[in-house]
């Protein structure tokens, strides 16, 4: 078990169609991610839900690849992604 300080939670909320990439793009740097199917909320569309339990030190590289794979657009309402980073109270393995 790891303590708190130790482990975050990042959840990413994705457009559908752009899921895939970037669940490649994470896979491929070597982040554990569990994808959900979503909907409605932030995208108001349907979308995914990346879950990654992480290391706080791995934190900002994953949040930096999400950042270059979505770029901020040029229209301030259109929004291709929603990223949350969590405090992980408890975590363990079984």
């Amino acid at each position: 078990m790891m303590s708190s300080d130790e482990m975050k939670l990042i959840i990413i909320v994705v457009n559908d169609s752009e899921s895939d990439t970037l669940l490649k793009l994470l896979l491929d740097a070597d982040y554990r991610v569990t994808r959900i199917a979503s909907s409605g909320g932030f995208l108001r569309k349907s979308s995914s839900t990346l879950l990654i339990g992480v290391e706080a030190s791995r934190v900002e590289r994953a949040v930096k690849l999400v950042r270059d794979q979505f770029p901020p657009s040029v229209d301030p309402g259109l929004k291709k992604v929603a990223v949350f980073v969590l405090k992980v109270e408890r975590f363990e393995q079984l």
